[in-house]
């Protein structure tokens, strides 16, 4: 692995070491920022997710020559082929299926609608744009689009995950994160806003609610039955879990693909791509161990070291974007609005069908777009006790995001002809 990269002179950073504590820094100030140390900040990032800015900021480094965002190995190997693996395996590995089909069918399937949404959704706004103004969907946006499937289905982590696999251009991928952001964000406001009119809402639907009580009062006694404080081991215990399992499924995907690389077919599904079977294996390793008593872990932060790994993976990808092209495409922006628009659709109609309260809507939909980031927020605006409920709904995205995004990329290719 290089250490010094050879960049051009104009680049006032050369050093590998040099961007990497750069990248730390950046993602600690944003971080920082982000917890409201003053009344500006707290203001500031109402309205403009870190999320955001962990792309824009190394994205604003590459642009005006700071940085090279391209010629260096931090994205490649490290963020890409070692840290998103990781964090596919701490965040599935926190996956409490049990608890979530403990949820109750009606709630279950909302959440399920609200994913069918998002992949009619892509279907419905590629057809759209093409009928109404086919540039917008022109070249490789069906990769973006799989992408943005990949997180609005899962997380940001199978958003990259489909990114790797599809090798979506990185400016493609920063509007797409664009995109992901200001619909995700109008969407949230308007679940916060109806959240505060649940009452009168479920009383006007006729909506059974009592499920809901008997929810919170579970919850709250598991939380208190599991509540712990790390230590040193559990910290090196789930570095352990997390790069082991990395290291294994590099071991396996080398051998697996090379196996696939002997049929034609399997390069038009990516299956001769060592890279595709790293992230398979990696989420499928951590999905079993949350059968076992390896999902103890998530008590002891697994998700949040997962995170880390995330949001690091996230800058890397943001530095190699060119910020100046990021608003060369506001057709996107329509490809968002109708996509989103379908997945309400499909949501609201399956509430509706089943009576569902709203609070299983929101946390449904929510659980899908935004993942366990920001499920529980909604979920806590319906009653703090019940946070839970939308990580247990954001992390299954986790587990089915990169599959299903997948399959909606090959679905959103043969539309676009390739």
């Amino acid at each position: 692995m290089a250490i010094e990269s050879t960049v051009p002179s104009t680049v006032l950073i050369t050093s590998d070491i040099v961007l990497f504590g750069l990248i730390a820094a950046t993602l600690g100030l944003i971080f920082w920022l982000a917890s409201g140390p003053t009344p500006f900040w707290k203001k500031f990032f109402a309205w403009v997710p870190a999320l955001l800015l962990c792309y824009f900021v190394p994205a604003f480094y590459n642009t005006v020559g700071l940085i090279d965002g391209e010629n260096n190995s931090l994205y490649n190997p490290i963020a890409s082929r070692v840290l998103l693996p990781a964090a596919l395996v701490l965040l599935t590995l926190s996956i409490d299926l049990k608890g979530i089909l403990k949820l109750g069918p009606k709630l279950l399937f909302v959440f399920v609608a609200g994913t069918v949404g998002v992949v009619l959704g892509a279907i419905v706004s590629f057809q759209l744009m093409e009928w109404i103004h086919p540039p917008a969907v022109a070249g490789d946006t069906w990769k973006g689009m799989a992408a943005l499937a990949g997180s609005w289905i899962g997380g940001g982590a199978n958003m990259v995950a489909i990114r790797e696999v599809y090798e979506v251009d990185a400016t493609l991928f920063g509007q797409f994160a664009v995109v992901d952001v200001a619909m995700a964000s109008l969407w949230m406001a308007t679940l916060l806003f109806l959240a505060n009119r649940a009452t009168q809402i479920d009383l006007k639907s006729g909506a059974d609610t009592s499920a809901i009580d008997e929810m919170k009062h579970r919850i709250a006694a598991y939380e208190a039955a599991n509540a712990r404080i790390q230590t040193l081991t559990d910290l090196m215990v789930i570095i352990a879990v997390a790069f082991g399992i990395v290291g294994l499924a590099h071991a396996v995907s080398n051998p697996v693909s090379a196996w696939f690389g002997g049929f034609e077919w399997a390069s038009r599904f990516s299956l001769d791509s060592a890279f595709v079977w790293v992230v398979v294996v990696s989420t499928l390793i951590g999905l079993l161990l949350s059968f076992t008593p390896a999902r103890r872990l998530e008590s002891a932060g697994a998700s949040k070291i997962g995170t880390v790994c995330l949001y690091f993976l996230i800058a890397c990808i943001g530095m190699q974007m060119d910020f100046l092209k990021l608003a060369d495409r506001p057709g996107l922006i329509a490809i968002g609005a109708i996509w989103m628009s379908v997945h309400v659709l499909v949501i609201w109609g399956a509430a509706r069908l089943v009576k569902a309260p709203l609070f299983y809507f929101g946390v449904g939909s929510m659980g899908n777009i935004g993942a366990a980031a920001s499920a529980p927020v909604i979920a806590a605006a319906f009653h703090p006790a019940l946070a839970p409920v939308g990580v247990l709904l954001g992390t299954v995205g986790y587990a089915t995001g990169t599959l299903i995004a997948y399959f909606v990329g090959q679905i959103l290719r043969l539309m676009a002809g390739q």
